[in-house]
């Protein structure tokens, strides 16, 4: 039967790596962790599973951290998890029939629901929310993207979907939520600038808008209820930041600009 690896990349994640790592240190046959530079005890607790630590504190974005954590990996496949997620027993069966059956030109879709403020949120298009995190090592990997990255394979794959989920307690509290979500935006933004991109605060009022909409309406948040709704409302606002963070640099390289010009 073929190898499996668990890969992961962390920071500071003492408060939830043991639950992870509880759920599938007894049927894969390697652990890898890649840290980005914890201050907490992150390292001992990955240490006393039997995993492969590595750092590498000069932050590249989350698709080239999770390249460079894949290098590591010596097993056929590769299952990639958060410290925030956890396998349960359905999920695990599905993952090791998939790597007995080894087929080829195939990478696997696993089903995630997530928990916020303390309740499952099965609707608000969360839910099933299918990721590609189990395919051949030596097959696919992430993108180069600095934040929201994505596994790359050949156009010809077959992409199958498992059964069973995949736990994520993504957000304990507000704070928790606005913290990590401040990230995302700002690692948005910076992507976007990169390519030269620009926004406007309009766009971020419509877009922002529009994914309350989507997400309490259309998508029936309204049954996750008051999770569901504030859910909505932060995704919204958090959707309204990361456009007017782009648009605000913008400005500030205008005054720039014309700061220069009034000095020649």
């Amino acid at each position: 039967m073929p190898t499996i690896s668990v890969a992961m990349i962390v920071k500071n994640e003492a408060q939830d790596l043991a639950n992870c790592l509880d759920t599938v240190k007894d049927w894969v046959d390697e652990i890898i962790i890649l840290d980005s530079g914890s201050t907490d005890n992150t390292k001992e607790i990955a240490l006393s599973y039997g995993a492969k630590f590595y750092e590498n504190s000069d932050w590249p974005g989350f698709g080239k951290q999770r390249q460079l954590a894949q290098q590591y990996v010596t097993s056929d496949y590769v299952l990639w998890l958060d410290a925030d997620e956890r396998v349960t027993p359905k999920l695990q069966l599905a993952i090791l029939s998939a790597v007995k059956n080894d087929r080829e030109n195939t990478v696997y879709e696993i089903p995630r629901v997530s928990e916020v403020f303390g309740r499952e949120i099965r609707h608000s298009g969360w839910y099933p929310d299918y990721v590609v995190r189990l395919y051949r090592t030596n097959y696919a990997q992430y993108n180069d993207s600095l934040v929201h990255e994505k596994v790359e394979f050949p156009a010809s794959t077959k992409v199958e979907k498992l059964t069973g989920d995949l736990e994520h307690f993504t957000y304990k509290s507000i704070h928790h939520y606005l913290v990590k979500s401040a990230g995302y935006a700002k690692a948005w933004a910076d992507q976007r600038q990169a390519k030269g991109k620009k926004a406007t605060l309009w766009q971020g009022i419509t877009h922002a808008l529009g994914c309350f909409v989507k997400m309490y309406l259309l998508k029936a948040g309204f049954l996750d209820g008051k999770q569901g709704f504030l859910l909505a409302v932060l995704s919204a606002h958090s959707t309204f930041v990361k456009y007017a963070d782009l648009w605000e640099r913008d400005q500030h390289k205008h005054e720039r600009v014309l700061q220069g010009q009034s000095f020649k």
